[in-house]
Protein backbone atom coordinates (compact mmCIF):
# COMPACT_ATOMS: atom_id res chain seq x y z
CA UNK A 1 0.00 0.00 0.00
CA UNK A 2 1.59 3.32 -0.83
CA UNK A 3 1.36 6.52 1.06
CA UNK A 4 -1.56 8.13 -1.27
CA UNK A 5 -3.77 4.98 -0.52
CA UNK A 6 -3.15 6.00 3.35
CA UNK A 7 -3.92 9.28 3.21
CA UNK A 8 -6.78 8.19 1.97
CA UNK A 9 -7.75 6.13 4.42
CA UNK A 10 -7.51 8.40 6.86
CA UNK A 11 -9.18 10.97 5.38
CA UNK A 12 -12.09 8.07 4.62
CA UNK A 13 -11.90 7.20 8.40
CA UNK A 14 -12.10 10.91 9.62
CA UNK A 15 -14.81 11.71 6.87
CA UNK A 16 -16.99 8.84 8.81
CA UNK A 17 -15.86 10.20 12.15
CA UNK A 18 -17.82 13.86 10.93
CA UNK A 19 -20.79 11.86 9.57
CA UNK A 20 -21.51 10.24 12.65
CA UNK A 21 -20.65 13.50 14.72
CA UNK A 22 -23.73 15.13 12.45
CA UNK A 23 -26.18 12.32 12.99
CA UNK A 24 -25.48 13.35 16.70
CA UNK A 25 -25.63 16.58 16.47
CA UNK A 26 -28.86 16.16 14.44
CA UNK A 27 -30.73 14.29 16.93
CA UNK A 28 -29.43 16.10 19.94
CA UNK A 29 -31.34 19.06 18.25
CA UNK A 30 -34.57 17.23 17.31
CA UNK A 31 -34.11 15.89 21.15
CA UNK A 32 -34.15 19.55 22.01
CA UNK A 33 -36.67 20.63 19.71
CA UNK A 34 -39.08 18.01 21.35
CA UNK A 35 -38.33 19.46 25.07
CA UNK A 36 -39.18 22.85 23.79
CA UNK A 37 -42.20 21.71 22.40
CA UNK A 38 -43.38 19.73 25.40
CA UNK A 39 -42.80 22.43 27.68
CA UNK A 40 -45.48 24.22 25.63
CA UNK A 41 -47.90 22.27 27.35
CA UNK A 42 -47.03 22.85 30.80
CA UNK A 43 -48.44 25.50 32.83
CA UNK A 44 -46.30 28.57 33.57
CA UNK A 45 -44.67 29.66 36.17
CA UNK A 46 -47.18 32.40 38.23
CA UNK A 47 -44.23 34.36 39.18
CA UNK A 48 -44.90 33.51 42.93
CA UNK A 49 -42.24 33.09 45.68
CA UNK A 50 -41.87 30.22 47.04
CA UNK A 51 -43.21 30.71 50.80
CA UNK A 52 -41.07 28.72 53.76
CA UNK A 53 -42.58 28.76 56.87
CA UNK A 54 -40.71 29.55 60.02
CA UNK A 55 -38.99 26.36 61.26
CA UNK A 56 -40.10 24.97 65.12
CA UNK A 57 -43.78 27.27 64.40
CA UNK A 58 -46.90 25.73 65.20
CA UNK A 59 -47.69 25.47 61.43
CA UNK A 60 -44.59 24.47 60.46
CA UNK A 61 -45.10 21.12 62.70
CA UNK A 62 -48.95 21.22 61.63
CA UNK A 63 -47.14 20.94 57.40
CA UNK A 64 -44.98 18.19 58.86
CA UNK A 65 -47.81 16.23 60.48
CA UNK A 66 -49.91 16.36 57.45
CA UNK A 67 -46.74 15.12 55.64
CA UNK A 68 -46.04 12.22 57.73
CA UNK A 69 -49.68 11.11 57.38
CA UNK A 70 -49.85 11.16 54.40
CA UNK A 71 -53.90 12.69 54.11
CA UNK A 72 -55.28 15.90 54.66
CA UNK A 73 -56.07 15.57 58.93
CA UNK A 74 -59.06 17.72 60.84
CA UNK A 75 -57.63 20.14 62.96
CA UNK A 76 -58.80 18.17 66.23
CA UNK A 77 -56.69 15.41 64.91
CA UNK A 78 -53.64 18.44 63.95
CA UNK A 79 -54.20 19.80 67.61
CA UNK A 80 -53.30 16.41 69.30
CA UNK A 81 -50.89 15.67 67.36
CA UNK A 82 -48.85 19.18 68.31
CA UNK A 83 -50.30 18.05 72.11
CA UNK A 84 -52.10 21.82 71.74
CA UNK A 85 -55.59 22.33 74.19
CA UNK A 86 -58.61 22.71 72.17
CA UNK A 87 -58.35 26.15 73.07
CA UNK A 88 -55.62 26.44 70.29
CA UNK A 89 -58.37 25.51 67.39
CA UNK A 90 -59.10 28.78 66.40
CA UNK A 91 -55.87 30.27 66.02
CA UNK A 92 -54.43 27.41 64.21
CA UNK A 93 -57.10 26.97 62.16
CA UNK A 94 -57.37 30.87 61.34
CA UNK A 95 -53.44 30.59 60.43
CA UNK A 96 -53.61 27.34 58.12
CA UNK A 97 -56.81 29.39 56.62
CA UNK A 98 -55.08 32.39 55.71
CA UNK A 99 -52.51 30.72 53.72
CA UNK A 100 -55.55 28.29 52.02
CA UNK A 101 -56.94 31.82 50.74
CA UNK A 102 -53.05 32.72 48.81
CA UNK A 103 -53.10 29.13 47.78
CA UNK A 104 -50.30 28.58 49.60
CA UNK A 105 -48.69 25.50 51.15
CA UNK A 106 -52.35 24.14 51.96
CA UNK A 107 -55.38 23.20 51.36
CA UNK A 108 -58.89 22.60 52.53
CA UNK A 109 -60.57 19.58 51.04
CA UNK A 110 -63.44 19.51 53.51
CA UNK A 111 -64.34 21.73 56.09
CA UNK A 112 -62.06 22.15 59.22
CA UNK A 113 -59.32 19.54 57.01
CA UNK A 114 -56.48 20.38 56.06
CA UNK A 115 -54.01 18.95 53.49
CA UNK A 116 -50.93 19.97 51.45
CA UNK A 117 -50.73 21.58 47.87
CA UNK A 118 -48.25 19.03 47.25
CA UNK A 119 -50.00 16.12 47.75
CA UNK A 120 -52.34 17.36 44.97
CA UNK A 121 -49.74 17.59 42.74
CA UNK A 122 -48.95 15.37 39.80
CA UNK A 123 -46.63 12.92 41.19
CA UNK A 124 -45.93 10.85 37.89
CA UNK A 125 -43.91 13.09 35.84
CA UNK A 126 -39.98 12.67 37.02
CA UNK A 127 -38.14 15.58 38.21
CA UNK A 128 -35.40 15.05 35.94
CA UNK A 129 -36.05 13.65 32.40
CA UNK A 130 -33.94 10.77 30.92
CA UNK A 131 -30.74 11.60 29.03
CA UNK A 132 -32.31 8.90 26.39
CA UNK A 133 -35.98 10.77 26.34
CA UNK A 134 -36.93 10.31 22.67
CA UNK A 135 -33.93 7.80 21.61
CA UNK A 136 -35.28 4.56 19.51
CA UNK A 137 -34.34 1.57 21.62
Amino acid sequence: MNTRDQFQKLIDRKQQEINELEMQIEKAKAYMQALQDSMKFLPKENGQMQVVLRPGSALAKAQEIIRKAGKPLHISELLRALNEKPDKRVSLSGSLSAYVRNNQIFTRPAPNTFGLKEMNEVTDIPEEIPEDFGEDK
